[in-house]
Formats: structure tokens, sequence, C-alpha cells
């Protein structure tokens, strides 16, 4: 299937290009920017003609700014072939499913897709994507789009553009309208942050979090979504109003008027116990993860940097809740431990065997009459200090009818390579092989 991604070299469409790509589909991508480079890092084509692109795509995918996503769709669908998909990425979903309904010509399909994720996940399990399928306009496929997603992991959620919009204009439009109030508060109380973050709790730790990751996104998004969704205004007004009612109860320190109010939120809420449940999870998991730090204490670590991407390997030497310094040889580094995430054992492991130079030893053994060279392999291979194993060599014209068999064996960087190799003979030695030499790489 040949797929056009419009906004392919964006966020989002790098992110769903590499996904179709993996799947099987061939991806050609534009974007208005002309972003070639892009193009060439993922391995596609950028669309040079992108009239013919549109008229020769099976399937042509929307995710450009919410603003023009109309405007998009009105001059790329009509120019599609019969029996193609043209399906959008967008926060809302009326706008951009009316413009394809009333602009796509029939014969060609149409499904407005919204991605509950952004492009910095690595996979679709257990992501919520929604689909709004159009009663016979999507025959065809809707069921190859839903099952695409469904087996990569993703839960599917059906629903009516209008609905769409409507429980969005409160799942994102007020959470992002309160955290970004939040934000502009401290702004304008001249409220310092960071220094706030000695006194935090871990409730307001997460919450401050959650304000900084939306601060730190793109403010043009943030807008959109707010401003192209019409149901989000109601919504700023229950909210402000709620504010100002509960303001003025605080004013007059009625305590009781307050009680009364938290108390129906929380009846209406419902289901406030497995909240707190799940509150809690999230933070004892940040508490869990600082006192594996302070328990690593002497230890070899790996800190993953979360916004640089580096990975910083060495000996942790002192915790405390701001800062983890680690040793790295002759020098040490000092990182904020919210700017960090420990690497498990696996995820260490995997960093080492792709950074590190490691050495290789070809070491030639005599193995016994009928073993099974391939069997000799895989057990040595079972050495969590060896990187691989292969056969380079095997030889039958032994005066005792043994096999000589040739085994290159990379160890990781890090070790003491005599001592392993060491080891790695008597394994040998004990699998019933006769040492015959061994060549340093």
């Amino acid at each position: 299937m040949k797929m056009l991604i419009i906004g392919g070299t964006g966020g989002m469409g790098q992110w769903f290009t590499r996904f179709f790509l993996r799947h099987g589909y061939e991806v050609i991508v534009w974007g208005s920017s002309g972003k070639t480079e892009i193009a060439d890092q993922m391995g596609v084509e950028f669309a040079t003609d992108l009239d013919r692109e549109i008229r020769e795509a099976d399937v042509v995918i929307i995710t450009v700014p919410i603003d023009i996503t109309a405007r998009v769709i009105k001059e790329t669908a009509p120019k599609m072939k019969q029996g193609s998909l043209i399906m959008d990425l967008t926060s809302i979903k009326a706008e951009p499913v009316n413009a394809m309904r009333k602009y796509a010509p029939e014969g060609v399909e149409i499904l407005g897709t919204h991605p509950m994720f952004g492009p910095s996940i690595p996979t679709l399990q257990g992501q919520i994507v929604i689909m709004s399928p159009t009663e016979g306009r999507c025959d065809k496929w809707f069921p190859i789009m839903h099952e695409l997603f469904e087996e990569s992991g993703a839960h599917i959620e059906i629903i009516d553009p209008q609905e769409h919009d409507q429980f969005v204009s409160v799942v994102q439009g007020l959470t992002h309208f309160a955290y970004i109030t939040i934000g502009t508060t401290f702004k304008s109380l001249d409220f310092d942050v960071s220094k706030s973050r000695r006194f935090m709790s871990p409730v307001y730790e997460i919450m401050v979090d959650f304000v900084g990751r939306i601060l730190g996104q793109n403010p043009y998004l943030y807008a959109h979504i707010q401003m192209k969704n019409d149901q989000v205004l109601k919504v700023h007004e229950a909210f402000i109003n709620e504010c100002n009612v509960l303001s003025d109860i605080v004013r007059e320190e009625d305590t009781e008027a307050f009680c009364k109010k938290m108390t129906e939120a929380a009846a209406h809420f419902k289901d406030t116990a497995s909240a707190l449940h799940r509150s809690d999870k999230l933070i004892n998991a940040k508490i869990a993860e600082f006192e594996e730090m302070i328990a690593s204490v002497g230890r070899e670590r790996g800190l993953l940097h979360n916004y640089s991407g580096v990975t910083h390997v060495g000996i942790i030497e002192k915790v405390t809740p701001r800062t983890v310094t680690l040793s790295k040889g002759d020098r040490t580094v000092s990182l904020r431990t919210e700017n960090i995430r420990l690497l498990n054992d696996v995820e260490l492991n995997k960093w080492k065997i792709d950074n590190l130079a490691h050495p290789i030893r070809d070491i030639s053994v005599l193995i016994p009459v009928g073993a099974d060279p391939q069997t000799i392999e895989k057990v040595i291979d079972c050495d969590e200090r060896i990187v691989s194993v292969s056969i380079i060599d095997t030889y039958s014209g032994i005066s005792d009818d043994r096999l000589s068999v040739t085994y290159r064996i990379t160890i990781l960087g890090d070790l003491p390579a005599a001592e392993v190799q060491e080891d790695i003979e008597k394994l040998f030695v004990g699998l019933g092989c006769g040492i015959r030499g061994q060549n340093s790489i």
C-alpha cells in the first residue's frame, strides 16, 4: 500500500511514518517546511510533486496544525483516487470530519482519528486511539486500520465527532487550561518554582512536573486545542465560575459551605477510592526510584537524562533529594533527580553493548566426538559477560577424529578480558573440549 503523510516531517508525522513503515507500507512524506533531510533520516521519499502523490496514494494522512487542517483537507481530498482513504490525526474531530465529508469525492473513504499520545512514546502498547468512522464511507479501510492499531497494542475507542469534542473539551481543554493557568499564576506571583521544590510533597512535585510538561510544549498546539474546539469555552465558564464560588467561600471563612462543595464533588466523582490507589502507585513509584538510588550508592548504575537523552554510567557517590552525584572515571557529574531515570540492569547492559568497545578472542577447541558445535555455542552465549559468540572455522583433519572448532568470543568492554577468557576456556573444558589455541583481536 502506498501512503502519503502530509505533515510527515513534524513530530507526529515522523512517529506515524516509522509506524507504517514497520507494517509494510510504502510511505512518502510532505511538509510545508521542505525539510527533505528529515525524510532522508527516516529512509523515505519527500514528495516533490505533491498533487501526483495525492492522486497515486492508497492512503493520505493529514497531520498538520489544527488551525489549517480543514484547509489542507479541502485542497487534498478532491484529488484522491477511488477506493483510497483520507484520515486526519487531529485533536478535534467535528471540523476535520465535516471537511472530509464535504470535500472527499464519492468512493474516497474517510476516517477521523485522534491518537491520545505524543510522539515521545516508544510504541502503541497501552495507548488509546479514538476513531470516528462515517457510516457508509469507511467500509473497507476502517477494519484495516482498526486491526492494525489494535494488534499493535492500542485500545480503540469509537465515538461520534461531536461527542468526541465534548469529552475532549474536558479531557484536554480543561486540564490544559488549568495547568497553563497554574503556570501563568506562578509568573504573576513571581513565585520561585525551583526553590519551592525544597519543601515539596510528592503530590505537589507531580503536579508541578505536569505543569512544566505542558508549558514546555509547542504553545501553538495548545492554543489551537483551546480555540478550535467550540465546546471549550463553556467548560472555561463553568471552571472559572467554580473558582470564583470557592474563592468567595474561602474569603467568607465558611467552612461548612467549603466542605459541602467538596463532599458533593466527591459524590459526583464517585470512584475516589480507586483514584487514591492509582495516585498512590504513582507517588510510590517516585519514592521507590529515589530509594533505589540511595541503595545504589557505591555501585555502578546508569542514569538516563530525560531531556538530553544522554546516558551517564558510573559509580553513584551521593544522593540527595535534589541531586545525584556520579563518578565517571577521573571526573564526577551532578544530575538533578527530577531530570533523570534510573536504568535497570537489562537497559544498562544494552547500553554497554551498544556504546563500549569490546575485545574479541578467537578460541580453537577440540570438541567431543558426536557433540554439536552449535549447542556448545549456545551454552557459551549464556554467560552474561559475553556480547556474542559465533563459529568462524571448523576443521575435521584431526588424528583422533575430534572436530576442531574456532569460536569468536566478544567480551563486554568494561570487564577484564583475560579473566573472562580464562573462565570461558574452563567452561569449554568442563564441556569436554580440549583447548587448541586462542588469538586476540
